[in-house]
């Protein structure tokens, strides 16, 4: 099989990319990636070559292009992972994956108001009561996931998945706005920023040399 390529955007700031990226990175499976920096004629100049969506991120693997993120997920669950990106119990996964797909669909407040961006630190700016309700709404579902599966692991289901890597973007989000994390919301946050692929990401967002201003200047 072809070494798998994952097209990505800037770390900093694609919270889309940052996804499947995770997952792969977490579960050891070998790839490329190919980074094209958000907002530039480089990326307009490139991105319709390698992905049908013209969005990132986009999975050259086979002779395929999958695109999308939760795609992705599901195809490297099928392909390396054997069934380990979801729980083993129908329940279980059942829940974790109508919360990985509200992730995926919803929160549309919580997304515009508080940009993903890794080399945010909390300041005067506050969201309104669309994005806070969000925010509980985000806050309950991990409550729920790991009161009902997470024993056996720090995650949301036990052990780290699918789910954990869908809302892995909005840890960076909670911590760089100062959202309030109390109890198992923050222990769980920590469980995420504790994972080496995690640090690995959010170390190269940090060191990247773009800026831009609709990520740097939330107020």
């Amino acid at each position: 099989m072809d070494m798998p390529l994952l097209v990505i955007g800037n770390k900093n700031y694609s919270s889309w990319s940052l996804r499947p990226w995770l997952l792969l990175r977490h579960f050891g499976v070998a790839f490329e990636e190919r980074r094209l920096a958000l907002d530039t004629e480089a990326f307009r100049t490139d991105i319709a070559a390698l992905s049908p969506s013209r969005r990132v991120p986009a999975l050259h693997h086979d002779g395929q292009v999958i695109w999308d993120s939760l795609a992705i997920c599901e195809y490297a669950n099928e392909t390396w992972l054997d069934g380990r990106g979801w729980p083993d119990d129908r329940s279980a996964r059942a829940v974790a994956r109508s919360a990985a797909a509200e992730m995926h669909s919803g929160f549309t407040a919580l997304r515009q108001q508080l940009p993903m961006n890794c080399d945010r630190h909390p300041d005067a700016y506050r969201w309104d009561s669309s994005a806070q309700a969000d925010i509980d709404r985000v806050q309950a579902l991990w409550l729920e996931l790991r009161s009902r599966f997470g024993r056996g692991g720090d995650f949301l289901c036990g052990p780290f998945g699918i789910v954990d890597a869908m809302f892995a973007p909005v840890a960076i989000r909670f911590r760089g706005y100062g959202v309030a994390c109390e109890g198992s919301v923050d222990a769980y946050c920590q469980a995420l920023f504790g994972l080496p692929a995690m640090q690995d990401w959010i170390a190269a967002g940090r060191a990247e040399p773009e800026r831009l201003g609709k990520y740097e200047n939330v107020k």
